[in-house]
């Protein structure tokens, strides 16, 4: 944190006022003269190789307001230059927030990204019998397991990564990257139905290159490309051998989280203040429409090993195009600020730490370990009823397949809707607190019907589908909200270490927890055995889950710290000045 002074000193109304016409006037005479906002933005000011030791270096931000737009305030920045005791004034140039209609165009193609990763991680959750008849000894729970630790690994990197080559960089790398993970569980997709000989000829050639390649690999590597660890069946389909399969998707896992941990970062450097929490609930959210598309195209397609190979290079071609968009479109950051306190954060000169020191950083910020918590609980039971959708179902009384994937995919429209609207709202008002209080509540109340069975009613498909979606509508918006929270609490803090953190906290414990519900899926527990209205059973992850949310409702309610950015987005008055010494910065 650089060394920062705070003016005191307030004129009288009169002096600001005129101070006020006078820096108008002057800006308005020189204005062919002054750098533009862009280059305040993209080029910090440096500071002379002539200048002495003692040389100081400061930014000085007035915020006055217009006449003409007297709910607007315009932000000056004047960089001073004070040698030997005296100032001596530099450029001058109005800087105000603005927001660019590409903000929407980084938005889409991080929620598509998000929406691809997770469908991958999840292709096979819809149809693990098809799966495991293909893979003998396999299982669709391992494979997502694989990919939530790898994942977790991941994260430790993000940050660092991010820092060093930019957000745009790290974004194509990281799809070019899950592209090829792709491949590796697809191989060569079949292209037939494109039509043209030329494009059949060309899979060809690469088909006979690859078979080329992997005849002088040594023994290791070649060991995972080896078809003959796979079933007649599975060899006749085209698939691709298990080590394989699971390199691929190791290479996604470690993708995902330049999807998953820069919304926040890409909806500070992009979006208003008021529009931060819904773009942040949207590219967080919509890795969710990827777990539902993997169980309406993956249930469909995915019911044996020809299906599954199929739907494994749909996936590729899929992740293919949207990376070769990524790769042209994708851009790094505006040409200026969207919002004042990430202008006050760029004329600041923060310098991010590595991601380590970062972590010290954030536990010691009072308030960061609460919205951490809740974005745990969200994510952990979010992923767990993910994963077992079909003994969720099975057990309500929905058994067919088609209706298990409708349920599924309507599971994860909540979650989506949920977190657009509810973190509408949080925008506007900044309610954190309150709103992710009533969303964990909701959570207790929706989770009990996914497995409760009273005796004498019955199965209860209808209510079953119905508090699946409220869980989804409830449970789904509590991550972007205590994603916003988060980076609230810790400004100025690195939105992408914040983000990484948390990542790294919900997988983690998301991949702990599968197992543990997986064995508690088959424990039930009997109530009121001597009742017969009452007599009914619940299941063991039902109480598992319920149990994670009551302690976060308990442990949220303890939050009382103070929002950092909204309070540097709130900040109004005649003459606020903020003196930045920013020598170090420069040199």
């Amino acid at each position: 944190m650089k060394n920062q002074n705070v003016s005191s000193k307030q004129p009288s109304s009169c002096k600001r006022r005129t101070l006020s016409f006078v820096s108008i006037g002057f800006l308005a005479a020189n204005a062919a003269s002054f750098p533009s906002a862009a280059s305040a933005f993209v080029h910090p000011i440096a500071t002379s190789s002539k200048a002495s030791a003692m040389q100081q270096q400061r930014f000085i931000i007035n915020t006055f307001p217009l006449k003409e737009e007297p709910n607007k305030h315009l932000l000056q920045t004047k960089l001073m230059s004070k040698t030997n005791g005296s100032d001596e004034s530099n450029n001058n140039y109005p800087l105000e927030p603005k927001t660019y209609s590409q903000r929407w165009v980084q938005l889409a193609y991080l929620s598509i990204l998000a929406l691809l990763s997770d469908w991958i991680c999840f292709s096979v959750a819809a149809s693990p019998d098809s799966f495991e008849h293909a893979y003998p000894g396999a299982s669709a729970a391992n494979l997502i397991d694989i990919f939530l630790f790898t994942n977790v690994a991941s994260c430790f990197f993000v940050t660092d990564v991010v820092t060093k080559f930019g957000l745009g960089k790290s974004i194509k790398g990281a799809a070019a990257l899950m592209s090829l993970g792709c491949l590796m569980r697809s191989g060569i997709p079949d292209l037939s139905w494109l039509g043209g000989s030329e494009i059949v000829h060309a899979a060809d050639i690469v088909q006979s290159v690859s078979q080329e390649v992997i005849e002088v690999l040594p023994d290791g590597i070649s060991d995972l490309v080896d078809t003959s660890t796979l079933t007649e069946a599975s060899r006749v389909a085209g698939l691709e051998p298990y080590g394989l399969l699971v390199l691929g998707t190791i290479f996604v896992g470690f993708a995902q989280p330049y999807f998953q941990c820069t919304p926040p970062m890409l909806s500070a450097t992009w979006f208003a203040s008021n529009e931060r929490a819904t773009a942040t609930a949207t590219a967080l959210n919509f890795n969710q429409i990827g777990i539902a598309v993997a169980f309406l195209v993956g249930g469909s397609m995915a019911n044996n090993e020809v299906g599954i190979h199929s739907y494994f290079g749909l996936i590729t071609l899929l992740c293919a195009v949207t990376t070769i968009g990524t790769v042209l479109q994708f851009q790094e950051k505006p040409p200026s600020p969207p919002s004042k306190s990430e202008i006050e954060k760029l004329v600041r000169g923060e310098k991010e730490p590595p991601f380590l020191e970062s972590v010290k950083k954030l536990f010691s910020t009072k308030g960061f370990s609460i919205p951490l918590a809740a974005f745990i609980c969200s994510i952990s039971i979010t992923n767990i009823v993910g994963t077992f959708i079909d003994e969720v179902m099975e057990r309500g009384g929905v058994t067919d397949q088609l209706g298990i994937d409708l349920a599924g995919a309507g599971f994860e429209l909540a979650i989506l809707v949920g977190g657009i609207v509810i973190g509408g709202y949080v925008d506007k008002t900044k309610q954190y607190k309150p709103v992710t209080l009533a969303c964990l509540l909701a959570t207790m109340f929706f989770v009990i019907p996914l497995g409760l069975t009273d005796h004498m009613i019955g199965n209860e498909p209808v209510l079953l589908v119905a508090a699946l979606l409220g869980l989804g509508l409830a449970c789904g918006p509590i991550q972007p909200i205590n994603a916003e929270l988060a980076v609230d609490v810790t400004y100025p803090s690195d939105e992408t270490a914040v983000e990484s953190v948390q990542q790294i906290g919900g997988n983690l414990v998301s991949a702990l927890m599968v197992p543990v519900a997986e064995w508690a899926l088959n424990q039930d527990y009997e109530f009121f055995k001597q009742i017969r209205p009452l007599d009914s059973d619940i299941r063991g992850d039902v109480l598992l889950l319920f149990t994670i949310a009551a302690v976060t409702l308990v442990y949220f309610s303890t939050f009382d710290a103070p929002l950092m950015r909204t309070e540097a987005d709130d900040e109004e008055g005649d003459d606020d000045s903020v003196v930045v010494d920013v020598a170090a910065a420069a040199s």
